[in-house]
C-alpha cells in the first residue's frame, strides 16, 4: 500500500524540480547540440542531478551536524529560497530562473545543478532526511519517483512545445509557481513557529 507520506513527499518534489519550468531551459540549452544527442545529454544530466541529490539526502543530517544548523533554521531558509524561486516562475524575468544560460553542450553545469538539482530541492531534501530519518527509504522512493517524472517531461520538451505550444507550457510554469508558492509559505510560517515554540521553552 502506498503511503501518504510518500505520496506527498513526491508531489513536494515534483513542484520543486519544476520540470515544466525547466522546459525552456533545456530547450535552449540543447539548441546547439545535435538532434541524436540531445536525449543523451539529458539522461547524463538528470543521472547527475540525481546523484548530487542523493548524496544532500544521505548526508545531510552530517552536514548540519557540522555546521551546526537546526531544522528550524534549515526550514525557514529552504522557505525563503522556494519563495524567490517561485517568485521568478510566476513573474519570469528574460534571463530565466538562473541567470544567463550559455550556449553548446552543458556537462553538469548550469542543467544538472542548478537547473534540476537546484538549491530549492538541495534544500528540500536535506529537510526530509533530518526531520525524519526513519522515512529515509521513503524519501529515496520519493526522489526516484520525481526524478523519473521530470526527465521524462525533460525528455519529452521539443514534443510538449510541439503539441501545447509555448503559452502552454508558460502557463504550467505559472501554475507550479502558485503552488509552490503556497507550500514556500506553508514551509516558512512551520520554521517561523518552531522557533517561536522553542524560544518560548526557553523563558522560564
Amino acid at each position: 500500500m502506498i503511503s501518504a507520506d510518500l505520496i506527498s513527499a513526491t508531489i513536494l518534489l515534483i513542484l520543486v524540480l519544476d520540470p515544466f519550468g525547466n522546459l525552456p531551459i533545456v530547450l535552449s540549452l540543447l539548441s546547439k547540440v545535435p538532434p541524436e544527442r540531445r536525449s543523451r545529454v539529458i539522461l547524463r544530466e538528470s543521472i547527475f542531478a540525481f546523484a548530487i541529490l542523493l548524496a544532500f539526502m544521505a548526508g545531510g543530517n552530517t552536514v548540519m551536524r557540522l555546521l551546526q544548523l537546526s531544522d528550524t533554521s534549515l526550514t525557514i531558509a529552504g522557505g525563503i529560497i522556494l519563495f524567490l524561486i517561485s517568485l521568478r516562475m510566476v513573474f519570469p524575468s528574460k534571463e530565466g530562473l538562473f541567470g544567463d544560460v550559455p550556449g553548446g553542450e552543458p556537462f553538469l553545469v548550469p542543467l544538472a545543478v542548478p537547473s534540476i538539482a537546484g538549491p530549492s530541492a538541495l534544500a528540500t531534501v536535506m529537510l526530509m532526511a533530518s526531520r525524519d530519518p526513519a522515512l529515509i527509504g521513503t524519501w529515496v522512493a520519493a526522489l526516484s519517483i520525481a526524478m523519473v517524472v521530470s526527465t521524462g517531461i525533460l525528455l519529452s520538451a521539443p514534443w510538449l512545445q510541439r503539441v501545447l505550444g509555448t503559452q502552454v507550457v508558460t502557463a504550467f510554469e505559472r501554475l507550479m509557481g502558485m503552488l509552490l508558492t503556497a507550500l514556500s509559505v506553508e514551509m516558512l510560517m512551520r520554521g517561523v513557529s518552531g522557533y517561536i515554540r522553542g524560544f518560548q521553552s526557553q523563558v522560564p
